[in-house]
């Protein structure tokens, strides 16, 4: 199997997960990774150039998904709109869209490089926050879908969910200080992010989805 893998911090327990769940050396050389920003993760999953990955909300409406998402309710301080002319993140989709939905104006960023844009004290509006204000509801950036090997799949978000995020202080240690942040500074961040897409969660999709085709139908009118 083939895995999209998107190195941003807030996959960091997943990834680790997956480092220690598959122990075996046959299920290692069978587990195959190909790494990039989320936009990439989108085209090569949509070309059938990897099995599963993390994908964007707004490409995944048509794909099999688990229940296994980036989920924040509320501020989740890596997905910011700075002051600027409108100008679009190329390593986000969702993101994008996002800001458009709630009438924004400015330039997208996301990421790590985001999350360090925050803890460097300067300004800027979290998109998340502003749809859990207007909406009341949780934010999902991202789905855990599937082309193929759906068992697998719904089997790694089973034992997943089941297992928890934590991750050890050693690890995020070594994580924290590839990108230039403290682990408390980490710890912190991955509070609030969860994982689990519930009923709640599937509200907001649908009503984002829904909202995200208002856009879309404006932008091919004007």
């Amino acid at each position: 199997m083939i895995f999209g893998s998107i190195a941003y911090l807030n996959l960091l327990p997943f990834a680790f997960y997956l480092k220690r769940s598959i122990r075996n050396n046959q299920e290692r050389q069978i587990l195959q990774y190909r790494q990039g920003v989320p936009s990439k993760i989108n085209q090569l999953f949509k070309k059938r150039t990897i099995d599963a990955a993390f994908i964007s909300s707004i490409k995944s409406q048509r794909c099999r998904c688990s229940n296994l998402g980036i989920i924040a309710d509320g501020a989740v301080y890596s997905v910011l709109l700075l002051k600027s002319e409108q100008m679009f993140d190329g390593e986000s989709d969702t993101s994008n869209i996002l800001s458009q939905v709630l009438g924004l104006k400015g330039k997208v960023i996301i990421g790590d490089k985001a999350l360090r844009y925050y803890l460097s004290g300067k300004e800027a509006t979290d998109l998340s926050l502003v749809w859990k204000q207007k909406t009341k509801l949780p934010f999902v950036f991202a789905r855990l879908c599937f082309n193929k090997d759906r068992k697998r799949v719904l089997k790694l978000a089973k034992r997943f969910h089941k297992r928890g995020s934590k991750v050890p202080f050693r690890y995020l240690k070594k994580e924290a200080s590839k990108r230039d942040i403290s682990v408390k500074e980490l710890q912190w961040y991955l509070k609030h992010i969860d994982y689990t897409i519930g009923k709640r969660e599937e509200q907001s999709l649908k009503l984002f989805f829904r909202k995200a085709k208002q856009v879309n139908k404006v932008s091919r009118d004007s």
